[in-house]
């Protein structure tokens, strides 16, 4: 028999369950005693869902939801009794789109508008939303060298010039403009976090950020050459790239994450990430 959960719990909705950076947000979730997790994936079939369910206390405090955030009723019934919403999930396609404004872009708004109505209907107290730094950094009109800053939106017109990357860029920096406009005019609570690697600080903006705030999260930039030269003095017996294209020093896009330390957020060093990865990596049977 399942236990129950904590008296004092907190029930919070995770979109997207099932992908990377959302599947480590509920193992952190399950890490803190008093949440329970309503997960939302596409498919409720066991293989696709064996790495959730075998989190350490998932079997008393992860619940799973078949739901499409383009079918609003699943969402609806996902986040129906929630505290609090994490919306990560983003539009996926089986090969290259046939039609970007509608496969991902518009797809991405209206599934954040979903989530976001079904949210307001539920009373949810906070809705943390997952943008990302391409709605940030594509910004013409931004003072050149001044590290970009939550200030700064992305471009229209400039996203659209880059031809293969327009379809992310802009699902992001539209869906998140829609998040802040809804929250203006319904008076939800709604916070953005725009990560520039899947590394992103999710819970603790949920516990510890001020309402309707944006939050960049990246540490200081690295060159490719630092990431592979670290590397190889921690696992040297890998093979590693021999050449690679590094990008110009000026050309090196910054970003600042003064406001989301200030909430007392702090950055692990880069040596402690990779040696993590790597372990992640070796114990999966990826690097051999």
């Amino acid at each position: 028999m399942e236990a129950p959960p904590p008296a004092t719990s907190s029930t919070v909705c995770v979109t997207g369950a099932g992908g990377f950076l959302a599947s480590w947000l509920v193992k952190l979730l399950l890490s803190k005693d008093h949440y329970v997790i309503n997960g939302t994936v596409r498919d409720l079939g066991e293989g696709k869902n064996a790495h959730l369910k075998a989190l350490e206390n998932a079997g008393e405090r992860l619940r799973l939801f078949k739901a499409d955030v383009l079918d609003y009723g699943s969402v609806a019934a996902a986040i129906a009794g929630c505290d609090g919403v994490f919306h990560v999930a983003i539009p996926v396609t089986s090969g290259r789109p046939t039609n970007p404004e509608v496969d991902i872009i518009a797809t991405a708004v209206t599934g954040t508008l979903n989530v976001l109505r079904a949210s307001h209907e539920a009373k949810v107290k906070r809705v943390v939303v997952v943008s990302s730094v391409v709605a940030v950094f594509n910004n013409p009109n931004w003072p050149t060298g001044e590290p970009f800053n939550e200030d700064s939106w992305s471009d229209e017109e400039t996203c659209r010039k880059n031809e293969e990357w327009y379809p992310y860029y802009l699902s992001k920096t539209l869906a998140e403009r829609e998040a802040f406009e809804y929250a203006a005019k319904t008076g939800m609570d709604i916070v953005t976090i725009c990560p520039a690697l899947i590394m992103g600080p999710l819970a603790y903006i949920y516990e510890n950020s001020g309402g309707s705030e944006r939050y960049i999260c990246s540490s200081t930039p690295r060159k490719l050459s630092d990431i592979i030269n670290t590397s190889k003095s921690l696992y040297p017996a890998f093979n590693y790239p021999q050449k690679f294209v590094e990008v110009d020093e000026e050309q090196n896009t910054r970003f600042s994450s003064e406001k989301l330390e200030k909430l007392g957020w702090t950055f692990r060093p880069m040596e402690e990430t990779l040696r993590d990865s790597f372990e992640s990596y070796i114990g999966l049977g990826i690097l051999t």
